[in-house]
């Protein structure tokens, strides 16, 4: 068995990012950027109004003033502000030439164009002015690549210039459950069968990624079967199989992805629940066998499928998000594999929940946290900081 941390980066080395495409703003977030997003443009262009008020020099702070003229967003004041004079001004605004200050309107009096000081005196050159260049200038790196896009950098995209940007294709993922004893959900199902969960979960763990996703029905423990579906499924990007990745006599997917051709890089990880792993390639796919038991599923989707998409489509940091928090009860010392203990994260405390079976859908639909439990970790004492990986959906 290999650690967890191997497994991730063979993952990784077997195949590198995926050819980009130029994806237009409304489309892009939810994407990896695949290339340094530069600034085409300085924001602000000039200075502009941080308030409603009128733009003086500061030199004559203490007024009175003449107001010679307005300034409003998109409509400048085109002339020039001299000694004791007072420009109308709004919020976003340029500020005129020959004024270095926004004085508040609630700070002066107007009668006619005449203003007067009527509250605090501005304390310093360049208040309430948003000055050129203080969010970003041109030619600056605003987004680096293999940032995350999320709403908040589109945004900065767009007033940096930019009406679309490179990221990677789409993904072409298919999703394979195995097993005799799978019966599509919503159908009678007998005692020695089980609704098929697996392919649903994976879908809805993977429906906001830059994938196509491609469901398939179940498939039977039967080796000509499988065989020829990783010769079908060999053009996408990733084949996901669960099910059928153990050691037992219909545990078929080894010698199915071996006898269609493809090569096999390794088989289990020193991890529960999740050990019967298997990462390998044929044709163009990288084909991932996950655990039957759903669980297991979850967890290794969770700790390799999600972050092999993030990894092919370009991420700066593919892998999961681990952070600290305290344990509300004792936890017992670990064996030699990586555990991760399904449990609940209530006011920055964690709790275990259910039983950690890997067949136990109902304590994982309880969890909002993974707690990881490092090889032969020590006894933890109720209180103390453990790792764990946040659960989303």
């Amino acid at each position: 068995m290999i650690s967890i941390e191997e497994a991730q980066s063979r993952i990784f080395a077997l195949k590198g990012p995926v050819e980009t495409e130029l994806m237009p703003l409304t489309d892009a977030a939810g994407r990896w950027a695949a290339e340094d997003v530069i600034a085409l443009r300085t924001q602000p262009a000039r200075d502009l109004s941080a308030m409603d008020g009128y733009a003086i020099r500061f030199a004559d702070k203490g007024g009175p003033w003449k107001v010679i003229g307005e300034s409003a967003a998109g409509k400048r004041f085109s002339g020039t502000v001299g000694a004791g004079e007072a420009v109308r001004i709004f919020t976003g605004a340029v500020v005129p030439e020959g004024a270095d200050t926004v004085i508040i309107q609630e700070n002066v009096a107007r009668d006619g164009d005449a203003i007067t000081l009527s509250g605090d005196v501005p304390k310093k050159a360049g208040a309430n002015v948003r000055h050129a260049g203080g969010d970003f200038i041109e030619g600056k790196i605003v987004i680096s690549k293999g940032a995350e896009l999320h709403a908040r950098h589109i945004a900065l995209a767009a007033m940096a210039g930019h009406g679309a940007l490179r990221v990677a294709r789409k993904l072409r993922i298919a999703l394979v459950s195995t097993g005799d004893e799978l019966v599509t959900p919503g159908l009678p199902c007998a005692d020695d069968q089980i609704p098929s969960s697996n392919g649903f979960m994976l879908a809805a763990m993977l429906r906001h990624l830059p994938a196509d996703i491609s469901e398939f029905p179940a498939v039977e423990d039967k080796l000509d079967a499988l065989t020829a579906l990783f010769r079908d499924l060999s053009e996408h990007d990733i084949i996901v199989t669960t099910g059928g990745a153990s050691v037992g006599d219909h545990d078929l997917i080894v010698p199915a992805l071996k006898a269609a051709g493809g090569k096999l890089d390794f088989w289990k990880i020193a991890m529960r629940p999740g050990k019967p792993v298997i990462a390998g390639s044929i044709g163009n796919a990288i084909a991932l066998g996950l655990p039957g038991n759903p669980v297991s599923a979850f967890v290794t989707a969770t700790l390799f499928l999600k972050p092999l998409i993030a990894h092919l489509c370009g991420a700066a940091q593919p892998l999961p998000t681990r952070l600290k928090a305290k344990t509300g009860v004792e936890l017992a010392q670990n064996g030699e594999r990586t555990d991760h203990l399904r449990a609940r994260l209530i006011d920055g405390v964690l709790h275990p929940v259910g039983i950690n079976d890997s067949a136990m859908l109902a304590a994982l639909s309880e969890a909002n946290a993974l707690i990881i439990r490092d090889p032969n970790a020590a006894m933890a004492n109720a209180r103390s900081e453990v790792l764990y990986y946040p659960l989303g959906s």
